[in-house]
């Protein structure tokens, strides 16, 4: 009596399969983790190339409110913090990232605050 099956198993691993699970898991955390700021804010649209290079960011909301490196701080003390965040920076840099309908004079003051501690300033845009 002939009791062996005709199947046979094959102990071998396609590993194509897995290869495409790992890719697409690989585009899904580029796609969601590619968020560089907390702030949703709507800059203005202009030409030109950016720069990975970034010491502190300085946002403005339309409703006048500031934010160094994502934390919210009241107009005055603008100054105050920017000099805690770039002392002992070699080449401090201060990205200024104005909403769109933020008056012009806001976006001034903070470059005035650049000039005068010798800060370089990137206003920050979307792509045109």
């Amino acid at each position: 009596m002939k009791l062996k099956g005709r199947n046979k198993v094959s102990p071998d691993f396609s590993m194509s399969s897995m290869t495409d699970i790992v890719f697409l898991l690989l585009i899904f955390f580029m796609l969601t983790a590619n968020s560089p700021n907390a702030l949703d804010l709507l800059l203005p649209k202009a030409k030109g190339k950016s720069t990975n290079t970034q010491n502190v960011s300085v946002s403005i909301t339309k409703d006048l409110e500031y934010y160094v490196n994502n934390e919210r701080i009241n107009g005055a003390y603008v100054e105050v913090e920017l000099k805690k965040a770039l002392e002992g920076q070699d080449k401090p840099t201060i990205i200024l990232r104005a909403e769109e309908n933020v008056a012009i004079k806001e976006a001034v003051n903070v470059m005035e605050i650049a000039n005068r501690n010798n800060y370089k300033v990137i206003l920050a845009v979307r792509p045109n």
